[in-house]
């Protein structure tokens, strides 16, 4: 197997003195779509930020294609994102501009591409999300689904090599939830990039993913492929997985004696 686009190496960070990720190692390979789960409050989307570069580890190292993320200087970490797309959660379209412009704001902003060019690139990942037919409206007149679609053809406007998805299925509808899964997908596979997802959503991502990391507490609990995920008895993944009130993760807040906070006397 050839080296992996992004190395997750022994990644600690910490807000102030809070820890938040404990030892985090992953790989992700060229290809391949890898989801990362685990409870709200986990470190998920603070990993998205060291990925990005937003954030340095307090200890270990992101590599991405073989270049230690903290270690670039400004120009660097905006030529490794040019290669990144990333799809934010509830999409994040630009609602003073249009479908098409949307989609065309990265290939005017970072290409010098003549605009007939631009016209026709912009309408084939239209097209490949299934919403050619839309590229004159504005985003107060999609759907929540279809606000998503035209999120994630711009996303790949550029064809990126790595793309992060951050809660992609959060408030879509069984069908949209679908649609938006399976061109997560398609998508990978035809540009071949790698593409990392953050979601709570466990049966949506089974179906499309290679691979999955859990996290809780700031370290991995489990990981492996969907199989593996599915015939697990790991009490953690079992609980999240089927969706289980409690377990490892309790039901109950921490507190004193229920009868104390009531006045009852023992």
């Amino acid at each position: 197997m050839s080296a992996p686009l992004v190395e997750v190496r022994d990644v600690n960070f910490a807000y102030d003195n809070r820890p938040i990720l404990k030892g985090i190692n992953m790989s992700f390979h060229k290809g391949k779509v890898i989801a990362i789960m685990g409870g709200s409050g986990c470190g998920k989307t603070t990993l998205f930020r060291l990925i990005g570069g937003a954030l340095k580890p307090t200890r270990g190292e992101i590599r991405i294609d073989g270049k230690a993320t903290h270690e670039l200087d400004q120009q660097g970490l905006y030529e490794m994102r040019r290669k990144m797309g990333v799809l934010f959660q509830f999409g994040a379209l630009f609602t003073d501009m249009s479908v098409f412009d949307n989609v065309a704001f990265q290939m005017r902003e970072h290409t010098n591409l003549p605009e007939e060019v631009i016209r026709d690139l912009v309408m084939m990942k239209l097209h490949a999300v299934g919403l050619r037919g839309t590229h004159d409206l504005m985003p107060a007149e999609l759907s929540g689904g279809m606000a998503r679609r035209v999120a994630l053809a711009r996303t790949v406007a550029l064809d990126p090599t790595l793309i992060l998805y951050d809660e992609p299925f959060a408030g879509l509808d069984p069908i949209s939830l679908t649609v938006v899964g399976q061109l997560i997908r398609k998508l990978n596979d035809a540009l071949g990039t790698t593409s990392v997802v953050v979601t709570h959503d466990v049966q949506e991502s089974l179906k499309i993913v290679d691979y999955i990391y859990f996290i809780a507490d700031g370290v991995i609990v489990a990981e492996g492929t969907p199989d593996e995920i599915h015939a697990s008895d790991k009490p953690f993944v079992h609980q999240f997985v089927h969706g289980e009130m409690d377990g490892p993760v309790p039901f109950h807040y921490p507190g004193g004696d229920y009868r104390t906070d009531l006045g009852v006397s023992a």
